[in-house]
């Protein structure tokens, strides 16, 4: 017999718009996509920080794969604005649905879990919110500020949803001024109604402009996952694209599919074509390219703003003052 308290009891389902999709066939990995289990004390560490904050972090409700390596070095990627995203794109891992009111507390813990990790550099991202009338915009600087104060040292990468009819919203967020501004386009135009209906390929394009109109000073970054039925050209279109929009920072991960009822990986592209996606973007003027089966928006993100800022400083110099060193 069931009770009332089995129902109590029952999880409600991640994906429950996902439930009713025919499973997808799941490809076995190859060799390269291979990644450290977690699990080491730092990792455990970071684990505690997190849950003492009552914080989200993408790591977790995204599964990427980098968590074991990210998290033993204090690297948490957090996730504000809830759990739970407004949208249903085919590739995400994110739990779908109404979301809670925000947090008025959040920016506050979010601050306290980026000084006691004592980071450099942390990515802030949040889920979609449709339901808000800025989109969370002032929740994001709310946070920005909030790690300046706590952190005056620490840089700031944010990792954006898309604000779609959200007028004034983006200004709102770099008004604050983060030091990243990190939009993705997901994936190639041509797979936006099955990968990322929600989405507007040239919204997303536009966005990643209006940030450089608004204050040319910031760094723009965009990311997308290849092995989801893009063809190569497609894929060299799009850099086309990011360039005419001035974006700074490419990246290019593998996509991986978390469960049945997402879309299925149609190829998992082997480490020389990453690195071909690589040489083809520096040469299109990309400042920093990262382009591997695994990677992350938020991966080694510390480590490649130091280079960003290289590659800026150095194409900033004169041919006279290069030639004299």
């Amino acid at each position: 017999m069931v009770t009332v308290l089995d129902h109590l009891e029952t999880p409600r389902p991640r994906h429950p718009e996902k439930a009713r999709r025919a499973d997808t066939d799941v490809l076995r990995k190859p060799d390269w996509i291979r990644v450290r289990a977690p699990g080491s004390p730092v990792w455990r560490e970071t684990n505690e920080i997190v849950r003492s904050n009552k914080l989200v972090t993408v790591c977790e409700e995204a599964g990427c794969p980098n968590i074991g390596e990210c998290w033993s070095k204090k690297h948490a990627t957090f996730m504000i604005l809830g759990d739970t995203c407004t949208r249903a794109c085919a590739f995400c891992n994110v739990k779908t649905g109404l979301p809670e009111a925000v947090d008025a507390g959040e920016p506050g813990r979010v601050a306290d879990a980026v000084a006691k990790l004592g980071l450099n550099h942390v990515v802030i991202t949040s889920v979609d919110r449709d339901d808000l009338a800025d989109g969370g915009a002032k929740h994001f600087a709310d946070v920005i500020r909030a790690i300046r104060a706590a952190s005056p040292d620490t840089t700031i990468e944010i990792l954006t949803p898309d604000f779609l009819r959200k007028d004034g919203a983006l200004e709102v967020v770099v008004e604050a001024r983060p030091d990243v501004f990190n939009h993705n386009l997901e994936c190639v135009p041509s797979l936006y109604l099955t990968v990322r209906p929600g989405a507007r390929y040239f919204h997303s394009l536009r966005l990643l402009q209006r940030v450089k109109e608004l204050d040319p000073t910031l760094f723009t970054k965009s990311g997308i996952m290849v092995g989801l039925g893009e063809e190569r050209n497609e894929v060299l279109q799009l850099m086309d694209d990011l360039r005419s929009a001035d974006v700074d920072f490419l990246t290019i991960g593998q996509y991986l599919q978390p469960t049945r009822k997402h879309h299925a990986v149609l190829r998992f592209v082997p480490p020389a074509e990453f690195k071909s996606f690589e040489t083809m973007a520096y040469a299109k003027g990309f400042l920093m390219v990262s382009a591997s089966p695994l990677t992350r928006s938020s991966h080694h993100a510390g480590d490649d703003f130091a280079k960003l800022k290289a590659a800026r400083e150095a194409k900033a110099k004169p041919v006279s003052a290069i030639a004299a060193e």
